[in-house]
């Protein structure tokens, strides 16, 4: 084994790249600790890239991570093979987090070249973490600008997306302030967190008329983050898309087909946005049915298409389930969630359901994933805090010291 090391560590620098970025993420990581050379050679941003861009590349085997909580509140990261079996790949069992949310779970707003976006911005408690759980490396963002404390009551909305002009990851926060009256009739403020540089800024673009609908999933396609957003016309509220350029932080808005309701007013309409490829689907819930549309061309409204009118009812072992849409498969399938922690999908030309054997419990989020080496160059802020914990303890044991 050493002479087969010694071998490798004398070629020279862009052979050992060609090699190490066609290997497992868990070698590549291991194959850190063999020497200050091998070390440098991975954790340097180039090769990170480099490592991501083949694997986006040369990827055979799409990968869907699950987050299900358990009934003790534990939070669950797994990852499945998105083929016909469905085998479970692999799963993080080592959840940094666990207890350090309000209510003892975060949202996952998404995911984004191995990054998993954490977020609990409820209630004041300003908590978000960007976590790599192949590398076992996470970032704790700062507070934002806009908290209870600088500007009372709000309502916020947080996506998760990547600039690859810069090469740069971003949260972005929409902010609906109170004290600017009724929700939907006023712009929403908007900060941006960037990682390279640490921290978050106001965009000074104007965003449109309209409040983003609470903590309903976003979707980050062709550079951009989508929300669906309310804006209040009259005595009524209408739907739309409110888009956020990653790069260029511009803003525009798409407009909804038109969607049935209960009374005509938008507020009360069940409804939901979704990557689709690269273009957007749209989940829409109305008197026990599933409604999905597709825009079959990007940013063109005129495009989106109804492709399918479901009972979101399903028959597991005999009981109706009631079931919400998570997200896509590869094939197109939709992944539903079913009342008592089933998981499923559903052929949309078929319209038949497999029961793809997962229990969760609720919370549960579904979205692509790709391997990668992002935030393997950064500092270990777990191993960080566990040192100044330490040092705190010895700091006190060392005054209990001179007070005895």
């Amino acid at each position: 084994m050493s002479d087969n090391l010694s071998t490798l560590d004398s070629l020279p620098p862009e052979i050992l790249n060609n090699v190490f970025v066609r290997l497992p993420i868990k070698s590549i990581v291991t194959f850190t600790a063999v020497c200050k050379t091998w070390k440098s050679l991975i954790q340097n941003p180039t090769f990170i890239s480099n490592h991501l861009h083949h694997s986006n590349n040369n990827n055979k085997h799409p990968l869907l991570l699950f987050r299900h909580c358990s009934s003790e509140e534990k939070e669950h990261y797994i990852l499945h093979f998105d083929n016909q079996d469905f085998n479970e790949y692999t799963r993080f069992d080592d959840f940094p987090f666990h207890g350090q949310s309000y209510d003892g779970r975060f949202q996952v707003v998404g995911t984004c070249n191995g990054l998993i976006f954490l977020a609990d911005d409820l209630y004041g408690y300003h908590k978000f973490f960007l976590w790599n759980p192949c590398v076992r490396k996470f970032v704790k963002l700062p507070k934002p600008n806009i908290t209870c404390f600088s500007h009372d009551a709000y309502d916020a909305s947080v996506g998760f997306g990547f600039d690859s002009k810069t090469d740069d990851y971003k949260v972005v926060r929409f902010v609906t302030l109170e004290e600017k009256g009724q929700k939907g009739k006023s712009p929403p403020e908007v900060e941006v967190y960037s990682l390279s540089t640490g921290k978050w800024r106001m965009v000074t673009a104007l965003p449109p008329v309209g409040a983003a609908r609470g903590r309903k999933p976003e979707a980050f396609v062709n550079g951009a983050l989508h929300w669906v957003a309310l804006r209040k016309t009259g005595n009524k509220f209408l739907n739309f898309v409110m888009v956020f350029d990653v790069g260029e932080e511009v803003f525009r808005e798409i407009a909804l087909p038109k969607l049935s309701d209960q009374n005509g007013d938008g507020y009360s309409v069940m409804v939901s946005i979704s990557a689709y490829g690269n273009s957007l689907a749209l989940f829409q819930q109305l008197f026990l049915r599933l409604r999905i549309w597709v825009m079959k061309d990007y940013a063109d409204a005129s495009s989106w298409t109804k492709i399918i009118s479901l009972a979101d009812v399903v028959l597991i072992e005999g009981i109706p389930r009631a079931c919400i849409p998570k997200g896509f498969r590869k094939s197109g399938e939709v992944i539903m969630e079913l009342y008592g922690g089933y998981l499923g999908s559903r052929d949309l030309k078929t319209k038949e359901f497999k029961d793809l054997t997962i229990r969760g419990y609720a919370y549960t989020f579904v979205g692509s994933y790709v391997e990668s080496l992002v935030l393997l160059d950064k500092p270990n802020q777990q191993r960080k805090r566990q040192k100044r914990k330490r040092n705190n303890n010895r700091q006190g044991s060392n005054l209990g010291g001179r007070n005895s």
